[in-house]
């Protein structure tokens, strides 16, 4: 009696401690679910999905022609139809005109208008040589560019090769290579610049100084 009295007593008590524990360590929360005394060693991850617009966005700069190797950017001004006018009107983008006139026509411009700028602004600017100094100046910068020229066109160009450029415009449309890519192309194109360039200077100082202008003062 007293041994099942016992056995029972102890029955009772490893039950009401089991119980204790289990109420005292892992309480329940509000959904019934245990809470957890030590941390949990789950690891959490999360995936970031990217979500594609419905429409494409527009883009303001691009590369040309959508190649980003090309090295050049089309921007609203460079690509407008004004602006692509201006560029394919200057000499140097006139594939049909001929490397020689070409050069000349970039030789009287810049001839013309580098005498200007010597007269007013060299050293002989004070004195009644002030004309004939910056005419020789002027023409001395022509010659020194046309030997720059020159030496582009030797390191750039071989004889007897195909055009470097391109024959393709900006809008895909099929064009004849410029001949100015080429060493006989150059060549043309740093004599005429040489004979304009000289010609250009002359002019200037003969508007000038032979024919005496008003609008210039003196």
């Amino acid at each position: 009696m007293a041994a099942s009295a016992s056995t029972m007593a102890s029955h009772l008590q490893t039950s009401f401690a089991s119980s204790l524990r289990r109420g005292l360590l892992t309480p329940k929360g509000i959904s019934g679910a245990p809470f957890r005394v030590l941390p949990s060693t789950r690891k959490v991850s999360f995936t970031v999905k990217a979500i594609q617009a419905d429409k494409p966005t527009y883009q303001v700069i691009q590369p040309i022609n959508g190649d980003p190797f090309i090295g050049s950017l089309e921007t609203p001004v460079t690509s407008s139809p004004l602006i692509a006018w201006y560029l394919s009107n200057l000499p140097a983008y006139r594939t049909a005109v001929n490397p020689l006139l070409r050069g000349i026509e970039v030789g009287l411009a810049h001839g013309f208008f580098l005498v200007g700028p010597f007269v007013k602004t060299g050293p002989l600017r004070n004195t009644a040589y002030a004309g004939e100094a910056g005419s020789l100046a002027a023409g001395g910068l022509v010659v020194i560019l046309s030997i720059c020229l020159t030496m582009y066109g030797i390191a750039s160009f071989k004889e007897g090769d195909s055009s470097t450029a391109p024959s393709l415009t900006l809008t895909g449309r099929k064009k004849e290579p410029d001949q100015l890519q080429t060493a006989d192309g150059w060549a043309k194109f740093t004599g005429g610049f040489f004979f304009g360039g000289i010609s250009g200077v002359f002019w200037a100082y003969f508007l000038l100084y032979v024919l005496n202008l008003p609008y210039f003062v003196k």
